[in-house]
């Protein structure tokens, strides 16, 4: 008997292990399928530029493809606002679910979109409706899946589960940049152009309605009281964490634009600056991906040791002193090995935010307006400076000026270095793991009704 005893809290312990593995691998599955669907756009972008936009060389094509995706990235306030407010009043999986379905019918859209040599000015317009409806599918996507991911994790370990966040993100960027260099290996570049580009985008459109299903598995993580609370998802009761809104957007604001700027950017930048062909880059930012993806979870792991804030100080100080050099070199050399070394030192030290970028803005709010803080407050951070940052870099170059664009996302580090002073430890006054005293460490009392 002593020896069961012994024994049931360690079954118990695995069982729960077990529930709390499937519970992060059914949210960042649909996680994986929205942000490959999203990075197909940048990805293919190098080839069905021309069949939308005939005019121009190729800087100014791929600047009004940008302009487009950038677009996408301005749909995201509203998405990350409305799946808020669903998240917090109906539920974390009831979110999850409409944002994947959004997504599938904005991936099958562009799959079947007309050309401008077949409905002329109209195509461009289709275009851009139908990355609206990505935007505000991937807009909603974010907070809730922090949310969720930080709430079915076990404390102690809420960065290396909640890391998975990022490495399905991740992991969905590098399974778009694999397809693209699977159908250069296969199809001519002239047979990209013409409609090869439509094939990544109609797997994502499937592979979104398997991950509806996987989905449909989640076990819901916010209670009918919080649920029935008249604050939850509602911006009066967010407004009473506005410094918090304040501090998670100026952290976004700088890991965005250096995420988007090492990543999604990066193979346009060595094809247009460095000069490197177009499948080598395409190969160089795979592999740097796959790194970057595998390196996650050691990151959310790290932050559970040294603690949130000291990562986040991390990030953005390296950040801000390395970015300026580091660009600069990448675009002077065309040794894909030095590149690869460069790229990667990029990649590391971002990893401090990416590791734990969900679970850091969801220790900041309390369950009632969780989502719809991490959401909105990562949406307007991420679509103005995150989305644009591709058309911002192609603009500043073909003006002449592609330096300032460094010196441009290292102001906006050391923005984020700031906020990261300024942001409470998660450990001591987080809603999570903490004693929940967030607004009193940021000079304001807590609201009881939101305690």
């Amino acid at each position: 008997m002593p020896d069961i005893a012994k024994a049931a809290p360690s079954l118990d312990d695995a069982a729960d292990r077990r529930r709390r593995i499937m519970a992060i691998v059914g949210s960042s599955s649909g996680n994986l399928v929205e942000w490959y669907d999203f990075y197909c756009y940048a990805f293919f972008a190098l080839y069905f530029a021309p069949v939308f936009f005939p005019e121009g060389d190729s800087t100014g094509q791929l600047l009004k493809s940008a302009a487009v995706f950038a677009v996408g990235f301005f749909m995201r306030p509203i998405g990350g606002w409305l799946f808020g407010r669903i998240a917090d009043r109906l539920g974390r999986k009831t979110s999850l679910m409409i944002s994947v379905l959004m997504m599938c019918g904005g991936s099958l859209a562009i799959a079947l979109l007309p050309t401008y040599a077949t409905v002329g000015a109209l195509a461009p317009v289709l275009l851009v409706l139908a990355r609206m409806v990505q935007g505000l599918s991937v807009g909603g996507e974010y907070g809730t899946s922090a949310t969720y991911m930080s709430e079915v994790a076990a404390k102690g370990q809420r960065g290396f589960y909640a890391s998975f966040q990022y490495v399905t993100l991740i992991g969905g960027q590098l399974l778009a940049s694999l397809v693209l260099v699977v159908l250069q290996s296969l199809l001519t570049a002239e047979q990209l152009t013409a409609w090869g580009w439509r094939i990544p985008f109609v797997i994502g459109a499937l592979a979104a309605v398997v991950a509806l299903f996987l989905r449909r598995s989640l076990s819901e993580t916010m209670s009918e009281e919080n649920k029935d609370s008249k604050e939850s998802g509602t911006f009066s009761g967010l407004f009473k964490h506005w410094r918090a809104f304040a501090v998670v957007f100026a952290i976004t604001a700088g890991g965005s634009l250096s995420f988007y700027t090492l990543t999604t950017y990066m193979q346009k930048y060595i094809v247009n600056t460095a000069h490197m062909d177009k499948v080598t880059a395409s190969q160089l930012t795979t592999v740097a991906l796959f790194v970057y993806m595998v390196i996650q979870p050691f990151f959310g792991w790290l932050s559970d040791r040294i603690g949130r804030k000291t990562s986040m100080l991390l990030f953005s100080g390296l950040g801000m002193v390395l970015i300026v050099p580091l660009m600069t070199a990448i675009g002077a050399t065309t040794d894909p090995v030095l590149s690869f070394g460069l790229i990667m030192l990029g990649l590391v030290v971002i990893s401090f935010y990416t590791g734990i970028s969900g679970i850091v803005k969801a220790e900041l709010f309390p369950t009632q307006v969780r989502a719809l803080g991490v959401g909105l407050s990562y949406a307007i951070a991420n679509s103005v400076f995150g989305g644009t940052a591709e058309a911002i870099a192609l603009w500043l170059k073909q003006a002449g000026a592609e330096s300032s664009f460094f010196w441009y996302v290292a102001v906006m580090l050391a923005a984020s270095f700031v906020a990261s002073l300024l942001m409470p430890n998660p450990k001591r006054h987080g809603y999570l793991d903490g004693d929940g005293t967030v607004e009193e460490a940021l000079g304001r009392k807590t609201s009881p009704a939101l305690a």
